[in-house]
């Protein structure tokens, strides 16, 4: 009798794992990159004269209305204000009161064009207690034009996906007989579809141009989404002509990964107002 043990790993159940690691690490990194984003609400919570108050302060918004600055603060000897002035702009701060209905103080910050941005402090007083939920760091809001579902919907899914197969590439050719050359071909199509078609049209809708990166400017969710796609198509010329170098296809996925996890909209298009004469309240 043998003394060696054999572990069967049958070959569909390898598979599943690979994928399984593929989802898990475009997830993390997604909702990595949603929560590091300079548009995902700022939250928090704070005391007032023995009163918690819990807070959610909007980062983004549209361009077909104001943006709501909304506090739930059953305390009604609770009163405060808003003050908020154009980002790069030459204004002065503009001060407004919150209204009460109900529990909620509410405030609203004027609707700006697409790629406007403004910059808001909150301060709330009880009794002869005043204090800043911002302090010395006010929120940046940036208002950006509405995106038809019938182009947003497949954009994400098809980024999501693109980055899916990237990593599912990846943990392939980490295996000497992996398919990994088939992965990326698909990453490499559904990328192209995900960002570079329907990218372009998002953004168009959203800020009026449907390209800001190289040549044409420095918005980093564009030069990103150009880097990674260069990774890739140097990884396929790597492995054409039945060349198969497993590393390259590792690199292109990881460099692909870690532009993803750049927050989205860092460095993205933004107006700068010391160059227009319009009013604040535009």
């Amino acid at each position: 009798m043998s003394g060696k043990v054999s572990i069967n790993f049958p070959i569909s159940q390898y598979r599943i794992t690979l994928w399984v690691v593929a989802f898990v690490i475009t997830t993390g990194s997604a909702i990595f990159q949603r929560w590091t984003g300079p548009t995902y609400p700022v939250r928090g919570k704070t005391i007032l004269n023995g009163s918690e108050i819990k807070y959610e302060l909007l980062r983004s918004e549209t361009t077909d209305k104001d943006a709501v600055v909304c506090l739930n603060i059953p305390d009604t000897t609770i009163h405060g204000y808003v003050q908020y002035k154009r980002f790069k702009s030459n204004d002065e701060w503009v001060r407004i009161s919150f209204r009460r209905e109900n529990d909620k103080l509410l405030a609203y910050l004027p609707k700006q064009p697409a790629a406007g941005k403004l910059m808001y402090t909150i301060n709330l007083i009880k009794s002869d207690q005043e204090i800043s939920l911002t302090k010395n760091d006010p929120i940046i809001i940036r208002f950006k034009g509405s995106v038809p579902s019938l182009f947003l919907l497949p954009h994400i899914i098809l980024m999501f996906l693109a980055m899916l197969y990237s990593n599912r590439a990846a943990v392939e050719a980490l295996d000497v007989k992996g398919r990994a050359k088939k992965y990326m071909y698909y990453t490499i199509i559904l990328f192209l579809m995900g960002g570079f078609i329907l990218g372009p049209i998002v953004q168009k809708f959203a800020f009026g141009s449907y390209w800001e990166g190289i040549p044409l400017g420095w918005d980093l969710t564009d030069n990103k989404t150009l880097i990674a796609m260069l990774g890739w198509l140097w990884a396929w010329i790597q492995n054409r002509k039945g060349k198969t170098n497993r590393g390259w296809i590792i690199f292109a996925s990881f460099l692909m990964l870690a532009v993803y996890l750049i927050p989205h909209s860092v460095m993205g298009s933004e107006i700068d107002y010391t160059e227009l004469n319009s009013s604040p309240h535009n």
